[in-house]
C-alpha cells in the first residue's frame, strides 16, 4: 500500500484527524528483540502487512502513514527511551489534534501478562510499565486505549508469591530466547487483526472478541494489576 502524506486533521478526510498507533519501546539495536520492546515489533508487523516502511522522523518519534478500515493511520515508535514515550505520544496528538480518548492507540508490553496473550483496555492505570506512566502523564488523563502484549514468563501467581520469582529490569531488557520470539511471532499477528479490528467496528467489539478468546483459552497466568 502506498504511503499516504503526513498531515494533520486538514489531510485526514472528511475532517476526522488521523487514528495514532503507538507501539512503545527503547530506541537503539541493542534492545531490538527485547520483551520491553514488544510494542516496537507491533508497530513493524503492522506496517509490513500495510506495506510501508516505519522510517519518518517527526514529534520525537520515527512514523509512517497507511489507510486502514478506510481511517488515515500513523504508526509510531517514539524515539525517546521508555520512560520519556510520554512527550512523543503528547505531541503526536498535539500535531495531529487529535483526541487521546477516541483516536489513539497505544501499544506496549506487559510482564503482569503470560507470554503468548495481550488484553485490550479503554482506560486504566499504569501500574508498575514506566512507559504507559508517562503517557498518562504527558496526556494527563487515563482515558486512553491501549493494547498490552504479554512477555511474562508461565508462573502461577501462588509461585510468585511463594518465591518472589517474578522477573524485572534485567528480563525486559535481556534478549528473549528463540523459542519465545516464535511464540511472540504469532502473537503479532493477531495484534496486528486486533488493531484492524478496532479501526473497524470499534473497541468494545476488538475488546469482547480478543479479550474473551484469551479468557476461554485459560491463557491469563499472572492476570493484570490494573
Amino acid at each position: 500500500m502506498a504511503e499516504a502524506s503526513e498531515t494533520g486533521r486538514s489531510g485526514a478526510g472528511e475532517g476526522q484527524s488521523p487514528f495514532l498507533i503507538v507501539g512503545l519501546g527503547n530506541p537503539g539495536l541493542e534492545y531490538v528483540w527485547t520483551p520491553h520492546n514488544a510494542g516496537f515489533m507491533a508497530i513493524d508487523r503492522i506496517a509490513q502487512q500495510e506495506g510501508v516502511v516505519v522510517q519518518n522522523r517527526r514529534c520525537r518519534a520515527t512514523t509512517a502513514t497507511c489507510r486502514i478500515a478506510g481511517r488515515q493511520v500513523v504508526l509510531a515508535k517514539p524515539e525517546t527511551f521508555m520512560n520519556l514515550s510520554g512527550a512523543a505520544v503528547a505531541a503526536l496528538v498535539e500535531e495531529f489534534e487529535a483526541d487521546p480518548a477516541q483516536d489513539l492507540l497505544v501499544i506496549y508490553d506487559e510482564l503482569d501478562l503470560v507470554l503468548g496473550t495481550f488484553k485490550i483496555r479503554e482506560r486504566g492505570t499504569p501500574a508498575g510499565h514506566n512507559g504507559a506512566r508517562s503517557v498518562t502523564s504527558a496526556l494527563g488523563t487515563q482515558e486512553w486505549l491501549r493494547l498490552r502484549i504479554g512477555v511474562g514468563p508461565d508462573l502461577p501467581p501462588e509461585a510468585i508469591v511463594a518465591g518472589g520469582k517474578r522477573p524485572g529490569r534485567d528480563y525486559l531488557l535481556s534478549p528473549m530466547r528463540k523459542a519465545d520470539l516464535t511464540v511472540l511471532d504469532e502473537v503479532l499477528d493477531r495484534v496486528a487483526t486486533a488493531t484492524r479490528r478496532i479501526l473497524e467496528l470499534g473497541a468494545a467489539a476488538a475488546m469482547n472478541e480478543f479479550n474473551r478468546r484469551d479468557r476461554d483459552s485459560g491463557t491469563e497466568g499472572l492476570g493484570t494489576k490494573d
